[in-house]
């Protein structure tokens, strides 16, 4: 069978149509290329043919260019890598081209794209390719070009079409912010050219209709002028420096594909149309063959998807959630139960006061508004969505629950009597998780009469925007939670990492050192400006202290207290305390309280540095080179992640790169902590670290399996790679 096969009927229309055996979504091979290619060539020669549609035989068009075959180029190296594309150029351009006369641009073959759903990536260029893009009136089908969100930019033909065919200002959100669009707004947009009830009909109907004029693009055409003006264009000149410096206000440098994207799109648009192509073709190979394009495809793509279809899921029977108990109606409770709730699950939303319930299920409500005033829900959806969430006191609500996820303070005893109260009314099957950031859950599970079934959940603030979710396996944590868990997980559209049970799990074990960092920067004199603007170079999302004000400085305070309880003389952030216990004393509790290491207005927006700072911790004379700032925040993250995975919090890599970008936000560039240290070496990075203690101290020290690697010359992804499991 083949990816592309060919039907021609009386009235001379051969359809071309994609469907890839054996996928729920057709991607582009090598093999299927040139199966395209094949099938463009017979349709063109044969004189009975007098258009061509080309479309889907699934409900969606395509989600992209297969990735295997990507790799698969990456080892033959740049030369491979760019005959590859350049392959897949000429036969776009056949197709553009459609065999008309190449000085006159008559004679031609009218060439259609009939959407039927979603077209991504690959998915959308070559429809660009083609005269006319036609699109089903399918609300729910996603148009785009998402490249740039995984490390690499549209390099078959898509940055240079786009901006032809729009101009550089009107093609920057979808080329580098990779903008998805449904067909109505892809239209208006003009990624495409109609929305209709019968694409294909649309489309024969078109290509039976059309001249040659209707087949010329108009780049192809004498006398064409790029939309809002080429580079040296007065117009154009402005909006590419002011592009160029968006993309490194937004990027800080650390994102190479965005400057080649904004590089092949200058250069190219100087050039002729083909010359272009072979620009694109070039930068795209650039990028692809920096080792960020490969962390970030392999973490933000093949990784993340592995995960979220149960790469280490239990072999135990279906876990689908039907009915699900959240005890708890606080923020966090009530956030958990919009998104059950949005995912089809009936929801019992239980708090000890009914209007503290009421309020929890209001939020729902709140975000349900916010989204239809953005046309991204209706009356008739939140009405649905809302009648699923039972707000009330009373746990004889939860009979039928077959997931309890209990949402209360991180107080044990009041943890230990929701969950008798709980179990006392659901049945003997049901799965008990505990959502907690701090709290070991093995000792959270002696509350439970059933302690097999008893997991940790942890779910990041705000639920409805944050896409990870941290399952915890306490000691006797059996595998039918897990399983529970990792459903439930996949039903509400979040990632799932799973983790074994120790202090801080995983994700706060790793971000809790780089916000002490930070701090402990500050109480030794560094600029604070220095201290984020370092983090942010780097690719951080948000510097420590920003971070630690958005988390509230209380919070740390609270963890502080609780750690040095439990570690006793062994507990190593005296100098952290001495900082944030201070800010608490005088109010400063962060954002929340519109006052912490920031200022913030009377609306709680970030104005600027609190000028005390200075004075309660004068800034040095002697500032620290850039570089080692860098090296301590990233270490106190990435020898953590490290130190996790040595004593078997984390079982799977995969999880760590993965949890850490989606959790953090640990520069997604790097493709997370395993994939930033095998970018530095396992040697430069115990070099490094020795270099950090020396100065700083005991928090820096290698672990023995980063000294162990480096005496291998191993790295992260080559023993432990595709879902090896930690020894």
């Amino acid at each position: 069978m083949t990816d592309f096969t060919i039907q021609k009927d009386a009235d001379g229309v051969a359809v071309i149509t994609w469907d890839v055996p054996g996928k729920s979504m057709n991607v582009l091979s090598l093999d299927g290329a040139a199966d395209l290619n094949a099938l463009i060539d017979d349709a063109l020669a044969d004189d009975a043919v007098k258009g061509i549609v080309l479309t889907s035989g699934k409900k969606d068009f395509a989600g992209g260019m297969d990735l295997n075959v990507i790799a698969g180029m990456k080892q033959g190296g740049a030369q491979a890598v760019f005959d590859g594309i350049m392959g897949l150029h000429h036969l776009l351009r056949k197709i553009e081209l459609a065999g008309m006369d190449p000085k006159t641009k008559k004679g031609g073959k009218p060439i259609a794209t009939a959407l039927p759903g979603t077209a991504l990536g690959i998915g959308l260029e070559l429809p660009l390719a083609t005269h006319r893009i036609f699109a089903a009136d399918n609300p729910k089908a996603k148009i785009g070009l998402p490249e740039i969100m995984v490390g690499i930019f549209p390099g078959g033909g898509g940055t240079t079409r786009l901006v032809r065919k729009l101009g550089a200002m009107a093609a920057a959100p979808f080329l580098l912010e990779g903008k998805l669009s449904d067909p109505a707004r892809a239209k208006s947009a003009g990624l495409i050219d109609e929305v209709a009830a019968d694409p294909v009909a649309a489309a024969r109907a078109w290509v039976l209709a059309a001249g040659d004029a209707d087949l010329v693009k108009p780049w192809d055409a004498k006398g064409y002028k790029m939309p809002g003006g080429e580079p040296y264009h007065p117009a154009g000149f402005m909006t590419f420096v002011g592009a160029s410096a968006m993309v490194h206000g937004k990027t800080l440098g650390v994102y190479p594909a965005a400057k080649a994207l904004l590089s092949a799109v200058y250069e190219g648009a100087m050039v002729p149309f083909d010359t272009a192509l072979k620009i694109e073709a070039r930068w795209f190979t650039n990028v692809l063959m920096n080792p960020s394009s490969t962390a970030m495809i392999r973490s933000l793509f093949i990784n993340k998807e592995a995960l979220e279809k149960g790469a280490n899921r239990p072999d135990a029977p279906d876990q689908t959630v039907r009915k699900v108990g959240i005890l708890g109606a606080g923020m966090m409770g009530a956030g958990i139960a919009y998104v059950s709730a949005m995912a089809g699950i009936q929801v019992v939303l239980i708090d000890a006061a009914q209007d503290s319930a009421d309020r929890g299920k209001a939020h729902s409500a709140d975000l349900l508004d916010k989204a239809i005033s953005r046309k991204k829900s209706t009356e008739e959806k939140k009405t649905e969505v809302l009648a699923r969430i039972t707000a009330t006191t009373d746990y004889a609500a939860l009979q039928g629950c077959d997931l309890i996820v209990e949402a209360v303070f991180e107080d044990p005893k009041v943890k230990a009597e929701v969950t008798a109260k709980a179990e006392a009314v659901i049945g003997a099957d049901a799965v008990f998780a505990t959502n907690t950031s701090t709290l070991p859950i093995s000792d959270l599970a002696k509350a439970s009469a059933r302690p097999e079934q008893f997991i940790g959940i942890h779910f990041f603030s705000p639920v409805d925007k944050m896409l990870l979710v941290e399952i915890i396996k306490g000691q006797q944590t059996g595998p039918v939670a897990v399983a529970k868990a990792l459903d439930f997980v996949r039903q509400i559209r979040k990632t799932p990492i799973v983790v074994n049970d120790a202090r801080f799990f995983y994700a706060n074990r790793c971000i809790i050192p780089y916000i002490n960092e930070g701090i402990r920067m500050v109480a030794e004199g560094v600029s604070p400006t220095l201290i984020e603007n370092a983090a942010k170079m780097m690719g951080m999302p948000l510097g420590p202290l920003q971070l630690v004000d958005e988390t509230s400085i209380d919070l740390g305070v609270k963890i502080a207290k609780a750690t040095k309880a439990a570690m006793g003389n062994a507990y190593p952030d005296g100098a952290v305390d001495d900082v944030i216990f201070k800010m608490a004393d005088q109010g400063r509790l962060g954002r929340k309280a519109k006052a912490g290491f920031y200022d913030y207005d009377d609306a709680g927006k970030r104005q600027g540095f609190w000028p005390g700072l200075g004075t309660d911790w004068p800034v040095s004379d002697d500032q620290p080179e850039l570089t080692q700032i860098q090296h301590r925040l990233m270490f106190a993250q990435s020898l953590e992640a490290v130190r996790a995975l040595q004593d078997g919090v984390l079982e799977d890599i995969r999880e760590g790169d993965v949890g850490a970008i989606l959790g953090w936000g640990f520069a997604p560039w790097s493709g997370g902590p395993f994939g930033w240290l095998d970018m530095l070496g396992a040697p430069r990075a115990v070099e490094i670290a020795d270099d950090l203690t020396e100065k700083f101290g005991p928090r820096f020290v290698a672990p023995d399996l980063l000294r162990d690697m480096a005496a291998k010359g191993d790295s992260f992804y080559a023993r432990f790679g595709a879902g090896k499991k930690a020894a």
